[in-house]
């Protein structure tokens, strides 16, 4: 989409290649980064008049040296506020407001066996604890569960400890982020207390993935099934496991830098580049009808 706004690519690529060299988890990669987009536009390779393109390009390059997936110039084609993170959150919050907050799905299935989708995202839990906390009691009577992830392109880490705590009986370690320089990490635990009902630790659970889960949504697959909680069922993930920021360098455009990176701590390492593993492997269209067939197994069985 072509802005209004004029495009000069040389204050986008330097205010990025800033952003990159101070945060980016991983300082070398960083470096040679920097190089690369430095050298790309003294190339002329950054000299188009549209935002859209420029993001696109810029992008390939962020992501040719290591494929992460989080390390973006997005572009947005509506202008978007300075402030740190607001591009990011103006966008995310029109999606809350148009799926029930991120829950748009609860339904029951022959053999007392629940669905509930979550998508598009984990949205921010001062926000999502209420909606989550509705369906996730809703389908806590259920003989067996299907969390259905396939829409979900990812969201706030501590959303994903807020619904394992539904879906565990006691406070479990999910996964430890470590930030960059590696001086400080944080831990995330399910928590000893949901304000509404838990689906518990014992009862089948499945959750269903696709190639476009990605982020926070792989982290609670990959988590749930680490602990041998969850059978994932659908398609590999995207394969992105580094948190975030994002900083508005243009009006319409946003460099998304990870600033940190997943750890945890049953397997020692994350689903960065290679996606979450379903343990039943299927076409994501069949997934939820593959779930029902299992879990209709185990509970005759």
């Amino acid at each position: 989409m072509t802005t209004s706004t004029k495009l000069l690519p040389a204050p986008v690529i330097d205010e990025t290649v800033r952003l990159v060299t101070e945060r980016y988890v991983f300082p070398e990669i960083a470096e040679q980064l920097a190089g690369l987009l430095q050298r790309r536009l003294a190339e002329g390779a950054y000299d188009v008049g549209d935002a859209e393109e420029l993001a696109r390009l810029v992008t390939a390059d962020l992501q040719s040296v290591n494929g992460d997936r989080h390390l973006r110039l997005k572009h947005h084609a509506d202008p978007v506020s300075p402030e740190e993170g607001a591009a990011t959150l103006d966008a995310i919050r029109r999606d809350f407001d148009t799926s029930l907050g991120g829950a748009p799905r609860v339904e029951l299935l022959d053999g007392g066996i629940a669905v509930v989708e979550l998508a598009p995202m984990l949205f921010p839990l001062g926000w999502a604890a209420e909606p989550l906390n509705a369906a996730l009691t809703l389908a806590s009577r259920a003989q067996a569960l299907i969390v259905d992830l396939r829409a979900n392109r990812g969201g706030d880490p501590d959303t994903v400890a807020f619904v394992c705590s539904y879906l565990l009986d006691e406070r479990t370690h999910l996964n430890t982020m470590h930030w960059r320089g590696g001086k400080r990490s944080e831990q995330s635990w399910s928590q000893p207390h949901v304000p509404g009902a838990r689906f518990g630790g014992t009862k089948p659970l499945y959750v269903l993935t696709s190639d476009s889960t990605f982020s926070a949504a792989e982290e609670l697959a990959y988590d749930l099934q680490q602990l041998g909680r969850a059978v994932v069922v659908g398609e590999r993930t995207r394969g992105g496991a580094h948190p975030c920021q994002g900083w508005t360098v243009h009006p319409h455009l946003e460099a998304t830098v990870p600033v940190g990176r997943a750890v945890n701590p049953v397997s020692g390492t994350n689903w960065e580049g290679t996606g979450v593993q379903p343990d039943i492997a299927c076409a994501a269209a069949d997934s939820l009808d593959r779930a029902h067939e299992l879990a209709l197994a185990r509970l005759a069985g």
